[in-house]
């Protein structure tokens, strides 16, 4: 049994947007051409169950990402209580692909990971009262911050690295 989506026009193009992509970036992840995303929004066309199926689900992964982060950043400060912390975000597709390959499946663009930093800082803001830094990676300064410590690639060390950068 199908469950009918119907996303408009507007909505369709809110989506896009809300998700940082690109109309040729939505074409990609759904197989279809920058035209047909371009039509959808304009209303020419109806956009496809399967296309706006593929969106409302990556919403719905970016939106796990962020309670979950929300969550652990709250019980982290039930044991020691901060006030601001930083979150690395990669500034090209490269970087991200090299320094987190276990997310290619669910978000395979930067965009989508940075969109899921940038709705984590505004949760954390409002609800937990955190300012939350969000800071581009820079390859060569976090390997010169791991260097002397012989401190092994991790996400744990990108977070300390990124912490240095407030």
């Amino acid at each position: 049994m199908s469950k009918n989506i119907g996303l408009n026009a507007i909505e369709m193009s809110y989506l896009r947007q809300s998700l940082s992509l690109s109309a040729a970036q939505v074409g990609t992840l759904t197989n279809h051409s920058e035209a047909d995303v371009l039509a959808w929004e304009s209303g020419e066309q109806a956009a496809p169950e399967l296309a706006q199926k593929k969106l409302l689900d990556i919403d719905d992964i970016i939106e796990m990402q962020v309670l979950n982060t929300c969550d652990g950043i709250e019980e982290l400060f039930k044991k020691e209580p901060k006030r601001h912390l930083a979150f690395v975000v990669y500034p090209t597709q490269a970087t991200y692909t090299q320094y987190n390959p276990e997310f290619l499946s669910s978000l395979p663009f930067t965009e989508l990971y940075n969109t899921a930093a940038w709705r984590i800082k505004k949760e954390c803001k409002l609800v937990l009262e955190v300012d939350v830094s969000l800071v581009a990676l820079d390859v060569e300064a976090y390997k010169a911050f791991r260097e002397p410590t012989k401190m092994s690639e991790s996400r744990e060390s990108r977070a300390k690295w990124a912490a240095t950068q407030l």
